[in-house]
């Protein structure tokens, strides 16, 4: 199977991260929907990341469904804790680093796509205003996990909640954009480093 996308997306890099543990075999091909529109629109109408381009031709768009199918019909276990109440936590913190992620995008587009005598600064200081809330709730989650002594979210390996939140954060500081200063975040920025020391980060370095 394809993985389309710039591992500069933090869309694309949670997708291949998520496959390198689950020990899902893929070429990554790298297409920008900026630069290489009509070649990407040419495997994929809609011209999104990341794309999943399957050994049969079908072709997934959205992490976060394409997720579900790779663990669901691929791998057939889950990188989510089992129990229900974990379950309901990972998912909220999972939904909180999307947000992040989802903010510093728009932020990307809005000052780096979008003319400048076009740009609404309200929009923007929204945009940042929502970002900050999503890293500060970020900083919180970890803060309180390391404070109890853990390395990881649930348990004593990462899991999808500690991928998604580990990309949010480093995309916030990859991003100039974003205006995230990293010395306000002390424990994302600790847990950052302890991810992206992983070989299976470490297989998928974020580039632009």
């Amino acid at each position: 199977m394809q993985l389309i996308g710039y591992m500069d997306s933090p869309f694309v890099r949670r997708t291949a991260i998520t496959m390198e543990f689950l020990n899902i075999s893929y070429v990554h091909r790298e297409l920008s929907i900026f630069r290489d529109f009509e070649a990407f629109r040419a495997i994929n109408p809609l011209v999104k990341v990341p794309t999943l381009v399957l050994d049969d031709g079908e072709v997934l768009v959205d992490s976060g469904l394409i997720i579900n199918f790779l663990e669901t019909q691929v791998a057939r276990r889950s990188l989510m804790p089992a129990e229900p109440a974990a379950y309901r936590a990972a998912t909220q913190y999972i939904g909180t680093a999307l947000v992040a992620m989802e903010k510093v995008a728009a932020l990307i587009c809005e000052t780096g796509q979008r003319p400048a005598e076009w740009q609404y600064q309200p929009w923007i200081d929204r945009l940042q205003t929502q970002l900050e809330g999503a890293v500060g709730l970020m900083e919180s989650a970890i803060s309180a996990n390391a404070a109890g002594g853990s390395t990881w979210l649930f348990g004593p390996t990462p899991g999808q909640a500690d991928i998604s939140v580990a990309v949010a954060w480093r995309f916030t500081q990859h991003a100039d954009a974003a205006q995230i200063r990293p010395a306000a975040f002390p424990a994302l920025r600790a847990f950052s480093a302890r991810a992206e020391s992983l070989p299976e980060f470490l297989a998928c370095p974020i580039a632009g």
